[in-house]
C-alpha cells in the first residue's frame, strides 16, 4: 500500500508539470493549441514517425537477446519479444513497486533456474548500455553544433555538463576494463556504501560477467546508438507532420537525448512531465534559423509522441493478459525478495518511451 501511494504521488507530480507546462502556454498566446490541433497535419509523416519509435522498440529487445544470449543462457528471441513487450507495458500501467525493467528480471531469473545472478545481469547491463549510448549522442551532436559554447547560459550549461558526464562515463568503463577495479578492496569498498552499496555490487558482478564478451557490449552500444539516432528521426518528422515551426534535424539530436534522460526520473509511465517539460523548454531555446517556435510546441510533440509510444505498449497487454496469474505471482515474489527488490532503485527505464531502452 505504502508503495502505491509513492506512485500515486509521482503520478500528481507527472501531472502538475503537465499543467504548469499547458498553463504556460496558454498565457503567452490562448488560441496556441486550438490553431495547432485545427491547422491541417502531414498524416504520412506521422505515421512514417511511428514506424521509426517501433523500429526503436524492437531494436532494444534484439540487443538484450544478444546480452542474454552471450552469457550462454537459454533464451529465444521470441523470449527476449514476450519479456520485452511485457516490460514495456508494464512501464506505463504500474503503479506498485513492479515497473519495466524489473518484470524482466523477475521472469528471466525464474525461467534461469541456477543461473539467476546472470540473469538480472543481463538486464542491468542492458540499462547501463542503452543509458550511455544516449550521452554519446547527445555529446556528438553537441559538439558539431558547437553547443558547449552557446550564447544561451542555459544551454551552454546543460551542454558542458552532458560532455562532463560522457567524459567521466568513459573513464569509468576504462577502468572497470581492469580486474582490479571490480576484484578486491576496491570492489568491496564500493559494495559498503550506505544505500548506493548493494547497487554497485550487483553492478560490479554485472561487469565481472561480461569483460570477456566485450564484442557483444560494443555491439550492443552500437545497436544503442542506432536506437537513438532512430527516436531523434521519429521525433524529427513527427514534428515536421504536425503544424507549427519547429527545430532542424541537427537540433533534433540535442534536444531528444537531453530530454529523454529526463525519462530516467522516478517518475510514472516513463518519466511522463518531466520529458513534456524538456522538450517544451528546449523548442523554445533552439529554434529553427530565421523562425521562432510557439511555446507549448515541443510539448504538443512530446504528448503526441507519448500517445505512440502507448499504442506501442498496448502489443504488451496482449501479453500481459495472458500472464495474469505469472504476474501476480511476480509482484509477491519481489515483494519476498530483497535480493531483486534491492534493485528497484537502480533499473531506471532507459528513455524511450519518453523511452525505451
Amino acid at each position: 500500500m505504502k508503495r502505491v501511494l509513492i506512485k500515486l504521488a509521482q503520478l500528481g507530480v507527472s501531472l502538475a508539470i503537465i499543467a504548469f507546462v499547458v498553463n504556460s502556454a496558454q498565457k503567452n498566446d490562448p488560441e496556441a493549441f486550438q490553431r495547432m490541433l485545427n491547422q491541417p497535419k502531414n498524416w504520412g509523416l506521422i505515421a512514417l514517425s511511428s514506424l521509426c519509435c517501433l523500429v526503436a522498440v524492437i531494436t532494444t529487445f534484439i540487443r538484450w537477446y544478444f546480452l542474454v544470449r552471450a552469457l550462454d543462457l537459454p533464451f529465444r528471441l521470441r523470449d527476449a519479444f514476450r519479456l520485452g513487450f511485457l516490460g514495456y507495458f508494464c512501464n506505463f500501467i504500474s503503479l506498485g513497486s513492479v515497473g519495466g525493467d524489473l518484470v524482466k528480471a523477475l521472469f528471466i531469473a525464474r525461467e534461469q533456474k541456477g543461473r539467476r545472478a546472470e540473469a538480472v545481469a543481463t538486464v542491468l547491463m542492458d540499462r547501463v548500455v542503452g543509458l550511455y549510448a544516449l550521452l554519446v549522442v547527445a555529446s556528438i551532436s553537441i559538439l558539431i553544433a558547437g553547443m558547449q559554447n552557446s550564447a544561451i547560459p542555459e544551454i551552454r550549461i546543460i551542454s558542458q555538463w552532458t560532455l562532463a558526464c560522457t567524459a567521466i562515463g568513459a573513464a569509468g568503463i576504462l577502468a572497470l576494463v581492469f580486474p582490479g577495479v571490480t576484484n578486491g578492496r576496491f570492489s568491496e569498498f564500493l559494495a559498503n556504501i550506505p544505500k548506493l552499496g548493494y547497487t554497485l555490487d550487483r553492478l560490479m558482478k554485472a561487469v565481472r560477467m561480461y569483460r570477456l564478451k566485450f564484442p557483444v557490449v560494443a555491439a550492443a552500444g552500437l545497436m544503442s546508438i542506432l536506437v537513438h539516432c532512430t527516436l531523434v528521426a521519429a521525433l524529427f518528422l513527427l514534428a515536421t507532420g504536425l503544424p507549427g515551426a519547429a527545430p532542424e534535424l541537427l537540433q533534433h539530436f540535442v534536444i531528444v537525448p537531453l530530454s529523454m534522460v529526463t525519462s530516467a526520473l522516478p517518475l510514472p509511465a516513463a518519466g511522463l512531465g518531466a520529458f513534456e517539460f524538456a522538450m517544451d523548454k528546449l523548442y523554445v531555446m533552439l529554434p529553427p534559423a530565421g523562425a521562432a517556435v510557439a511555446v507549448g510546441q515541443g510539448l504538443l510533440v512530446a504528448l503526441t509522441y507519448r500517445m505512440i509510444t502507448v499504442g506501442i505498449a498496448l502489443i504488451g497487454a496482449g501479453y500481459y493478459l495472458n500472464t495474469r496469474r505469472e504476474m501476480q505471482a511476480v509482484i509477491k515474489q519481489e515483494e519476498d525478495d530483497t535480493d531483486l527488490d534491492a534493485n528497484v532503485d537502480f533499473m531506471a527505464r532507459e528513455p524511450v518511451a519518453a523511452p525505451v531502452g
